[in-house]
């Protein structure tokens, strides 16, 4: 069946079979660029570029220069069924990738794409390819290329000659037709040209925490359990659940966790407010024996928040006994060299700390008592 392209309609996209060895200058070794095309509908005008591979961050952003070079957006785009752009091929309902989708919206075309195993529904990227590859990728077949850029700035030249090349059996060339009929139709550019978002779910731990890439990013401790859209530019991390923004972050390039504090739990937030000098304080409230003990903690441990739960558990027991009470515990076990909660417990609980203060048992007895017998008297 003829297609009849309405001008400024479609623009047809696949990526051509053949790829460009790139030479790394430091290590000699080749790395095989993937070659881009895409040409307009009623124009047949082409744009060819180099990029490192097909997926989907590359994908995007050779469509997005696509329409900076023809100055304009089409109203509808017609892509192969790879599997960077469309998820789940189908004749009648495909599935777009969100990325890809988020694209669309961006440059406010629709994308159509073309059904499986049918490559005459884009037989005019296919014939664009094949022309690509005879009058652009034949004649740098006996170069060397060591960098991208140095391949695309070859290809671009190339691609000028292609479109102002004449047509052998219509009048003037692809420049001209392009001026001439799809130019005028295309509809203007954003203000911003579209930068990549990887869109996928995330399941939330039990930490209330998402990963993405080595890296850990907080939400509301609500939404445990919970199936989030994580949605990553490059500076950028912003979480949804049922299309509602929850939680942002600046994005890390390195491994760690981001956490916001108003994402804990009234008691996670509590217990992380505890610092080495607020414990001294309270323990100096108290009494000077107390932050004594509760000193030789901090100090003991290799990392004061080793000691965090043994201080606290002294300082609470404030709520169950007098402070002059724990004063006097803590007294004790200062001098005796108790450094256990148990044992500043058990103190409180005989009420060791309210007898009267015992003799050390280093204190020297006097020697000559009359009671005191040796070896002399037994014979």
């Amino acid at each position: 069946m003829r297609q009849l392209h309405k001008a400024g309609e479609k623009c047809f996209v696949d990526y051509a079979g053949p790829t460009v060895p790139i030479v790394c200058a430091t290590t000699g070794e080749i790395h095989p660029a993937q070659v881009f095309v895409a040409v307009l509908g009623a124009s047949n005008y082409t744009y060819a570029e180099a990029t490192w591979s097909q997926s989907l961050p590359d994908w995007l952003d050779s469509q997005g220069r696509t329409f900076a070079y023809f100055g304009g957006c089409t109203e509808i785009v017609v892509p192969d069924n790879l599997r960077s752009g469309v998820t789940r091929a189908c004749r009648y309902d495909p599935d777009l990738n969100a990325s890809y989708q988020q694209w669309a919206e961006h440059y406010q075309v629709a994308v159509i794409p073309a059904r499986p195993y049918k490559p005459k529904d884009k037989a005019k990227a296919e014939v664009g390819v094949q022309i690509v590859e005879r009058w652009i990728l034949a004649r740098l077949r006996h170069h060397t290329f060591f960098s991208l850029a140095e391949l695309n700035q070859c290809i671009r030249a190339l691609l000028d000659d292609l479109n102002q090349k004449p047509f052998k059996q219509l009048p003037g060339n692809r420049r001209q037709a392009f001026e001439q009929l799809d130019q005028p139709a295309l509809k203007p550019l954003p203000r911003h040209p579209y930068r990549y978002v990887d869109i996928k779910p995330v399941k939330v731990n039990i930490d209330y925490h998402v990963q993405y890439q080595q890296h850990h990013y907080s939400v509301p401790h609500q939404y445990v359990g919970e199936t989030l859209e994580l949605h990553a530019s490059d500076t950028l991390i912003t979480l949804y659940f049922r299309q509602k923004s929850v939680a942002t972050h600046a994005r890390k390039h390195r491994p760690g966790m981001t956490t916001e504090p108003a994402h804990m739990p009234k008691r996670h937030q509590k217990h992380q407010q505890w610092t080495p000098g607020r414990l001294k304080n309270w323990a100096h409230d108290i009494g000077s024996e107390t932050l004594c003990w509760v000193t030789t903690q901090l100090d003991t441990k290799a990392h004061p928040e080793q000691a965090y739960r043994v201080c606290l558990g002294l300082l609470n027991l404030s709520q169950a006994y007098p402070r002059e009470r724990l004063e006097a515990a803590c007294r004790i076990a200062n001098k005796a060299g108790l450094v256990r909660l148990k044992q500043v417990k058990s103190i409180l609980q005989s009420n060791r700390d309210q007898l009267p203060e015992q003799l050390d048992l280093d204190t020297e007895l006097p020697q000559d008592h009359e009671n005191i017998r040796g070896p002399r008297t037994f014979h």
